[in-house]
């Protein structure tokens, strides 16, 4: 799925689809809820009003170069609290090449927070060792969400997924810290968004008149467009979490911005003229 951004172009690539299972995530996102919000179907919810989500990497190719937005799970990964994510075997990187993006085009990776599903790619095993997947790239993290999780890696799964791979890219000299607010090319800003983590940021991309939203985990739904209070159960702050998507929504509410979410399953999202309701579609 790609979309169009002035001259930035957006290609999802996919690593895991799901439907339903989700109310651990959003637990009050019952099917009786969805089917109150049936601008959702097809495109983000079933007919039962079961919930469509999905963990992916967007590449954004700017006229100077490829950006990798956030990195999933990864392969081989160990110590992750669903069981199903660990020691995973797919083709992720073969459909990234296939899309036209290898591993040696990406320059830069970006990560919008450091939670277990964005930063799975971030490395891989080599001998044995956890190394920089993408060998020409530079890794972007947020410093304050960064230092957070240095310093309070404090439960078995953050220790394993800060040390497997966040920690080895800074090891190899690979990181860069910035401000939750720094400017990464001409055409992309970044926006702290704190409250699913401390130091959360979402992408907004300008290009040629035209303005894109990549939102990250400030909604892991469409639902939560509708819903401004229905905060995740992986929030770090579900208070702080609810007032950030108000305040950002707010923001872009009178503007044609195409959104894009860090879980959304398919199409975008864009406003259909009433408060906090967008609607689905296909490509851009």
């Amino acid at each position: 799925m790609q979309w169009r951004i002035g001259q930035v172009r957006i290609t999802k690539i996919v690593e895991l689809e799901t439907v339903g299972s989700t109310r651990f995530i959003l637990p009050l996102a019952s099917r009786e809820e969805i089917l109150k919000l049936p601008w959702l179907i097809p495109s983000f919810a079933t007919e039962e009003g079961r919930l469509k989500m999905s963990i992916h990497s967007l590449v954004l190719q700017t006229p100077r170069g490829r950006v990798l937005v956030d990195t999933g799970l990864g392969n081989d990964k160990q110590g992750r609290g669903v069981p199903t994510w660990n020691n995973r075997n797919t083709p992720f990187l073969e459909a990234l090449a296939a899309a036209g993006f290898p591993v040696e085009s990406i320059d830069t990776v970006l990560c919008t927070h450091l939670h277990v599903d964005h930063v799975g790619w971030n490395t891989r095993l080599s001998g044995g060792e956890w190394v920089p997947t993408f060998p020409n790239a530079r890794y972007v993290f947020g410093k304050t969400e960064y230092e957070y999780w240095r310093d309070f890696s404090d439960t078995p799964e953050r220790i394993f997924v800060f040390n497997d791979s966040v920690k080895p890219v800074v090891d190899a000299g690979r990181a860069e810290l910035i401000a939750s607010d720094a400017k990464l090319t001409e055409e992309i800003t970044m926006i702290p968004t704190p409250g699913h983590s401390p130091g959360h940021m979402s992408v907004h991309i300008v290009s040629d008149g035209a303005e894109g939203l990549l939102t990250g985990d400030v909604a892991h739904h469409p639902c939560q467009m509708a819903h401004l209070d229905w905060s995740s159960t992986a929030d770090f702050d579900p208070t702080r979490a609810a007032a950030t998507r108000r305040q950002l929504f707010e923001r872009f509410a009178d503007r044609p911005v195409l959104l894009i979410g860090g879980h959304f399953d398919a199409g975008h999202l864009k406003r259909d003229g009433e408060a906090f309701r967008f609607v689905g579609g296909g490509a851009a």
